[in-house]
C-alpha cells in the first residue's frame, strides 16, 4: 500500500501525556491541502509533540488524525507506510556523521522505497543543485555551516518525496546571519504548494508565510486563525500577553 497522500491533515480531540505530564489536552487542527499552518507558543506548550504525533513518532492517547482520507492513528495501521509520506525536519540537523551529503539523501530513498542507486543519486543531485548545495554532495556534515547541514535535513526529507512537511523549529539551532538561507528554502517550498505544519519562534516569518497561525498553550490550541488577525489583533487574553512579550523582546 502506499503512503496516504493530498487531502491534508485533520487533527480531533488529540491528547498525548508523558506519565504525568499531560501536554496535549484535545487538540484539534486542520491543514488543509497546499497550506501552511504555523505553530507559535512558549516552549514546553505542545507544538513539537503535535508534530511528532503527527508523524506518528509519538502514538497518542486518544483522539484521531486523518491524513489525505486515512486515520493514521487506526489500529493495524503500517506505521512505516504512513512515515514515508510525510517528512519531518527537527531542530537538530540528525545528519549521519560518518556519511558524504550525497549519502545522506539518498539513504532512505534506496533502502524505504527500493530506488536504485543512480535514480536515487539523480534525485539528490537535481535537489541539491535546486537549493544551493550541489557543490557539498561529497562533503561530510562536519565541514557544512550550520545553515548549510540544516538545507541538507530538508533535501534529505524532500528526497523522499512527502506530500507533508513537518518542521520543527529547524532554525533554533542556527546563528542569526544562517536563519535567513534556510527561511527561504521553506518559502520556496510554501511557493510550490506543499502541504506544511511548521513550529516556529520566527513570528515575522509565520507572518508572512502562514495561511493559518495556531496559538498552543499549556496543551491546547488558544486561538487560531489568519496570520494578519492574530498578530494584529488576538481575540485571546493569553496570546495577546504572548505577543506583547514577543514584542518586547523585539522578535516581531
Amino acid at each position: 500500500m502506499t503512503a496516504p497522500s493530498g487531502g491534508g491533515i485533520l487533527v480531533e480531540g488529540v491528547h498525548k501525556s508523558f506519565g504525568d505530564n499531560h501536554v496535549l489536552r484535545g487538540i484539534d487542527v486542520k491543514v488543509d491541502e497546499h497550506e501552511v499552518v504555523c505553530l507559535i507558543g512558549a516552549s514546553g506548550s505542545g507544538k513539537s509533540t503535535l508534530l511528532r504525533c503527527i508523524n506518528l513518532l509519538e502514538p497518542v492517547d486518544s483522539g484521531r488524525i486523518v491524513v489525505g482520507g486515512e486515520e493514521i492513528t487506526a489500529r493495524r495501521v503500517d506505521v512505516d507506510r504512513v512515515r514515508r509520506g510525510i517528512g519531518i525536519v527537527f531542530q537538530a540537523f540528525n545528519l549521519f556523521p560518518h556519511m558524504t551529503v550525497l549519502r545522506n539523501i539518498t539513504l532512505a530513498p534506496r533502502e524505504a522505497l527500493g530506488i536504485d542507486k543512480k535514480a536515487a543519486e539523480e534525485r539528490a543531485a537535481s535537489l541539491l543543485e535546486r537549493f544551493g548545495l550541489s557543490d557539498k554532495r561529497d562533503e561530510y556534515p562536519d565541514r557544512l555551516s550550520g545553515g548549510q547541514q540544516q538545507r541538507v535535513a530538508i533535501v534529505r526529507a524532500l528526497a523522499m518525496r512527502p506530500s507533508i512537511m513537518l518542521l520543527d523549529e529547524v532554525t533554533g539551532a542556527l546563528d542569526p546571519e544562517l536563519v535567513a538561507e534556510v527561511l527561504q528554502v521553506i518559502r520556496e517550498l510554501a511557493h510550490e504548494g506543499m502541504t506544511m505544519v511548521i513550529a516556529t519562534h520566527e513570528m515575522g516569518f509565520a507572518r508572512d508565510i502562514a495561511s493559518l497561525v495556531c496559538f498552543l498553550d499549556r496543551g491546547v490550541v488558544a486561538e487560531a486563525g489568519p496570520p494578519e488577525r492574530i498578530f494584529t489583533d488576538p481575540q485571546e487574553p493569553r496570546t495577546r500577553q504572548f505577543l506583547q512579550r514577543i514584542i518586547a523582546a523585539g522578535r516581531l
